[in-house]
C-alpha cells in the first residue's frame, strides 16, 4: 500500500519537515532497524523503509483474535477509539519474537507463526503504556492502572522471548501510583524507569538490565513526572507530563547535570530519536494550566534549538470518551532517516500514520 504526500496545516517553515507518505487506519508501533511495525486494528503489518519518498509496501505479520465484541468495535474508527481497541505497545525480541499489548492482555507472536498467543492476562488496568526489549535478553513492562489505594506495583519480565512472565521488581505499597515507561539505554547498558503521579511518586530511576540494582536519579515534583525519555550518546532527554503545571523538555547529561531546555505547550508522553535529531509530541488533555487545543511536535538537532515543528487541531469529539488528541511516536531502534507519527483525535488526520524524510 502506498500513499501520496499531503501538506500539514501548521508547520514551522524553518525546518521544511514535509510529509512524504500518509496511511489512514494505521498506528505506528515500533521500529526494528529499518523495519516499521504498525497495527491496523488487531492485525499487525510491517514495511521495510529506506526512504519515505519511495514506494512503501506493508506486509502482513500476524493477527490477534480478541473477543467478538472487540472484533466488531475495531471495525469502526469511532467505536475503536471509544473501546481503545487494537495494539497499544510492541517490542521486537532479538529472537524474532514479537510481544505486544492489547486491551486486557500481553500477547506474543513466535517466529514462523502468524497468530499472537495470549501470554499474560492483565487484571489491574487494561494495558501498559510501553514494552521494552533488552538486546539479547529480557522483555519488560510495568503495571499502569488507576491504583487509588496505592497498592504494590510490579514490573514484569520475560526471559523466554515473551512466552512466560514473572515479577522482576516491585514498588512497595504507597510508594508510586503506576509505571509510565521503561527505556533501554544502549550507551549506558541500563534501563530508565519512569513512574508517577504525585509528590515522591514521580521518579526517574536507573536500573541494571536484570533489575538487581535500582537507583533513584530524580524524584519529588511534577517536572519529574515523565513518560517519554530518549537516550543519546551524551545525554538523556525527557519531557514532563503534568496537567498541573507548565511542561518542559529537559536534558540530563551523563555527569548528572539537569538542564531545562524548552517550554512546551502541554503534557508530553511520546518521544523518539531519528539520527541525531530528537522529537517529542504533546497531547490535548483537560488542564487549567495547559490550554492549547493543538497537538504539537517539537524537535531539535545539534545545530538548532527546540522548536514546534507541526501542529494538529483537536477534533470535536469529547476527550473523556473518545481519547485525548495525541501524536504517537513509535518505540524501538530506528536506523533510518524517516520520522513516523500517528495522530489520533485530531481534525483531518484522525488515526493516520504520516512519514517524513529528514535531511
Amino acid at each position: 500500500m502506498t500513499a501520496s504526500p499531503t501538506s500539514q496545516s501548521d508547520q514551522n517553515p524553518n525546518w521544511k519537515l514535509v510529509r512524504a507518505a500518509r496511511f489512514p487506519g494505521l498506528r505506528a508501533l515500533a521500529w526494528s532497524a529499518d523495519k516499521l511495525y504498525a497495527g491496523r486494528g488487531y492485525h499487525l503489518v510491517c514495511a521495510d523503509i529506506q526512504d519515505a519518498s519511495t514506494e512503501i509496501t506493508w506486509q502482513s505479520v500476524g493477527m490477534f483474535r480478541p473477543a467478538w465484541r472487540r472484533r466488531l468495535s475495531a471495525m469502526n474508527n469511532v467505536t475503536a477509539r471509544l473501546c481503545r481497541d487494537g495494539f497499544h505497545a510492541l517490542a521486537v525480541h532479538s529472537s524474532g519474537a514479537i510481544t505486544a499489548a492489547v486491551p486486557g492482555a500481553i500477547i506474543t507472536l513466535r517466529p514462523g507463526e502468524t497468530e499472537f498467543r495470549r501470554t499474560h492476562a492483565i487484571t489491574r488496568g487494561t494495558r501498559p503504556l510501553h514494552i521494552t526489549s533488552v538486546p539479547g535478553g529480557a522483555i519488560y513492562w510495568g503495571e499502569y492502572f488507576d491504583n487509588p489505594s496505592r497498592e504494590e506495583v510490579h514490573i514484569y519480565a520475560s526471559t523466554d522471548a515473551g512466552a512466560t512472565w514473572s515479577v522482576a521488581h516491585s514498588f512497595p505499597k504507597g510508594s508510586i501510583r503506576h509505571v509510565h515507561n521503561i527505556v533501554h539505554d544502549p550507551w549506558a547498558n541500563c534501563l530508565w524507569v519512569l513512574t508517577g503521579d504525585y509528590g515522591d511518586e514521580c521518579r526517574i530511576l536507573r536500573a541494571s538490565c536484570d533489575f538487581k540494582s535500582v537507583d533513584t536519579v530524580l524524584q519529588g515534583n511534577q517536572q519529574a513526572r515523565a513518560v517519554a525519555l530518549v537516550p543519546t550518546e551524551g545525554s538523556l532527554y525527557f519531557s514532563s507530563d503534568t496537567p498541573l503545571e507548565s511542561n518542559y523538555i529537559y536534558r540530563l547529561d551523563r555527569q548528572g547535570t539537569l538542564s531545562q531546555l524548552a517550554l512546551i505547550s502541554s503534557s508530553s508522553i511520546y518521544g523518539c530519536r531519528v539520527g541525531e535529531q530528537v522529537f517529542f509530541s504533546t497531547m490535548v488533555e483537560p488542564s487549567e494550566v495547559n490550554r492549547d487545543q493543538n497537538v504539537r511536535l517539537y524537535g531539535t538537532d545539534t545545530s538548532r534549538g527546540w522548536q514546534p515543528l507541526l501542529g494538529w487541531r483537536k477534533d470535536r469529539w469529547p476527550m473523556g470518551l473518545l481519547q485525548y488528541g495525541n501524536a504517537f511516536l513509535p518505540d524501538g531502534n530506528n536506523t533510518t532517516n524517516v520520522l513516523a507519527i500517528t495522530t489520533i483525535a485530531v481534525e483531518t488526520d484522525d488515526m493516520v500514520t504520516s512519514l517524513y524524510s529528514l535531511p
